[in-house]
Formats: structure tokens, sequence, C-alpha cells
């Protein structure tokens, strides 16, 4: 594996400048044993999904436990290949012929959005290429429409009545993507159970099956242990290796956003400016209107403030809060649970500044197996430089 860029490491106790993303390994190794006693439990399959997290100086802690990744596009795959041990998945919405060509030596399994797509490439595949297909089962589970696999006139995958049993014919899997930040079980089982009936002809026929990512497995209380079972009995049912492709479960509250206070400004509220924005470094906030939230914060705090960006668009703000003591310029906020779709959605956007990415791995001399805070690790590191060379050449 290939040593990440600018990889040095830092004395825990040397002030680093903001803004920055701090991944914690502890956080993170947590969330990979709910992974393991899944994949243990119920013999699925783990891959992570490029798409929410791909953060490649992770993935020596990562690997150990999952099976290998998933992607969106030609790049990830690479990266994946290059990356990740074990299996390397490619999918798109859509591929180009040289698409085609430039991941089908290096994917283990190759997965169409179309029939049309599927019958033009294939020509193309190699003989091993393990073929897949992305199904729309038409049901779901997103809490926005936007980000709602099954939503009205959805250009992802085919429907039970575009899929015949010529075109099954010419696969080894099915995939179905169909949930987003789904917590409930039940919900989820539900999901499962109309797949299994609606599609048992076809999932008889092929050999593995992906049910996709958007499963919240490692939220507080989930039942795994139902969960696996839930897997087991379908993957028994049809005889297929199930995988799931796990992105935000993976990474969930492992990693902060840490950004300075620049200036303070009153307009009828109090706004902190902070060296950061989410039109540029957190983008999901912005997209999907869902407020941030601060570390430093407290529900009952007695001084509220909007927590505004440098950017230069009017409504970039990552939310308001309230804090137990008044804020001050050269104060640091923490911006929690800041990993997924982050850094994947990184961009130049005013040619504000781009935060540093640093790894805190876990260290030795725990008591009983505890963890203890070890070094930490940069991954990456940006300049004038860096963004210069997104936009020409000398």
């Amino acid at each position: 594996m290939p040593a990440a860029k600018a990889m040095q490491t830092e004395a825990s106790s040397t002030p680093l400048k903001t803004p920055y993303f701090m991944i914690h390994e502890d956080k993170l190794l947590r969330n990979l044993e709910i992974c393991k006693q899944l994949k243990d439990l119920s013999g699925v399959k783990l891959v992570l999904a490029l798409k929410c997290f791909s953060t490649w100086g992770t993935f020596n802690t990562i690997s150990k436990y999952l099976d290998g990744t998933t992607s969106s596009g030609p790049y990830e795959v690479q990266l994946g290949h290059e990356t990740f041990p074990g299996e390397t998945h490619a999918y798109s919405v859509g591929y180009s012929e040289d698409d085609v060509i430039a991941v089908r030596d290096i994917a283990d399994k190759i997965i169409f959005n179309s029939v049309s797509q599927l019958e033009r490439m294939q020509p193309l595949l190699n003989a091993a290429s393990s073929v897949g297909l992305r199904i729309n089962p038409e049901v779901s589970y997103a809490g926005q429409d936007l980000a709602d696999p099954a939503r009205a006139y959805s250009r992802l995958g085919v429907k039970k009545s575009g899929l015949t049993a010529e075109t099954v014919a010419k696969l080894d899997g099915l995939m179905f993507h169909m949930n987003c930040e789904n917590k409930d079980f039940v919900a989820y089982n539900k999901i499962l159970a109309t797949i299994s009936e609606q599609f048992s002809a076809h999932l008889d026929q092929v050999s593995w099956v992906s049910l996709g990512g958007g499963l919240f497995f490692t939220y507080p209380g989930y039942p795994v242990a139902e969960l696996a079972l839930a897997l087991k009995a379908f993957a028994e049912k049809h005889q297929v290796q199930l995988y799931l492709e796990p992105g935000e479960a993976v990474i969930t509250d492992t990693t902060d956003l840490v950004v300075s206070v620049l200036d303070i400004v009153e307009n009828d509220k109090k706004t902190v400016i902070v060296d950061s924005a989410t039109e540029a470094h957190r983008l999901d906030t912005l997209i999907y209107n869902e407020p941030a939230s601060f570390a430093e914060a407290t529900e009952n705090g007695q001084h509220p403030y909007i927590i505004g960006s440098c950017s230069c668009l009017a409504g970039d703000i990552f939310g308001e809060a309230n804090f137990p003591q008044p804020l001050q310029v050269g104060d640091r906020l923490t911006i929690k649970d800041s990993a997924g779709y982050t850094m994947v959605k990184l961009n130049w956007f005013n040619g504000l500044k781009m935060p540093s990415i640093y790894y805190k791995r876990v260290g030795s001399g725990g008591v009983d197996g505890e963890r203890v805070e070890g070094k930490i690790e940069s991954l990456n590191q940006f300049n004038y430089q860096d963004f210069k060379a997104t936009l020409g050449q000398d």
C-alpha cells in the first residue's frame, strides 16, 4: 500500500492550524467491531462505499475488518484496487467505453445500472468478469426525496417490469440500493421481505447479491443480532453470498472538523465567522439543510450564536447553537461527525484554505485492553499550488 501524501507524525501536544479534520482511530474501531460482529453472525461481506469516505490513509485500519471497497466511478475503482486489500466492486450510473476498459482488469465485480448499458458494454469485459445489474425494487427508506433511490422517475436501476429471464442469465449478481440512513430495523426487514418475494425467481439464478448501503447498523441501540439473522435467512433461502456497502455506518461519529472564530458580527442575532465553509468543506450541511453539531455547545447555554462561514454565499451557515460562555475571536469550535460525504466533496470555492486531514491513532499502554490516544498522523495538507493545479497548469 502506498504511503499517504505528506505523511508525517505530529506530537499530540503540537497546536494544529485550523481548519482541519481529525479522524479518531479509537472511534473508528468501535464501529468496525460492530461490523465484525455483523459479519460473524450473518456471513455477509462488507465493502466500504468510497463515495462516502475515501480517505485512504485510514485504510490500514479499516481493511482489517472489511472485505473490500465499492465505487461509483472509475477513479474510485482504481483507488480501491490500489489501497484496499480484498474485493474491488465497480458500479456506475453511466459507463463510457473508456471507463469499462479502465476498470475491467482491476474490478472483481462490475455492476451496470441499466439493461442497455449491460448489453452494450458486456462484450468489452473479460471472460472472467463477474457481472451484476442494479435493480430498483420500488421500495425504499430515505429521509429526503433527494436521496431516495426509488423516487419518482428514478434513473437508478432496473424495475422488475424491465427485468427478464434472458437478462438475468447474463448475470452473476444483483445489486439493490434502497436505503439512506435507515436506523429502523423493522422497516428494513419489511423491505428485505418484499425483495425476497418480488424477485425470488431472479435471486435464485445468481450467486451473489449486494443489498447496497444506507443501513445505519452502528447507530446506538441498533439490533445487530436481529439484522444478522434476517440477512443470514435471506442468503440461505436464495443460496447467495450477500454483500452490504456501508459508508456512514463505518465512519459515523469518528471525525471532527475543527475551526477558529475569525470575527463576530451582529444583525439582530450574533453571528461568529469561522475559517471554514459548508459550500467548500461540509457540502451536505448546505445541500440537505441539516445543521451541524458543535462539541462546545450545550442545550441550555445562555449565549446563542449563528455559526457562519467565511465564504461569500449569503446562506452559507453551519447552524445555530447555544454556548455556556460568550465566544471570542480565536476560540476553536469542533464540528462533530464530519467524515461522511465531507472529505470526498471538498472544493476550492472562494479560494478558501482547504482543511488539513489528521489521523489520531490508538497508542499502546492501555490497561485491560483500554485504548489510549497515540500519535497524530498528518494524512494530507493543502496549499496554494494544490488550488492552482485544479484550474490549469504552468
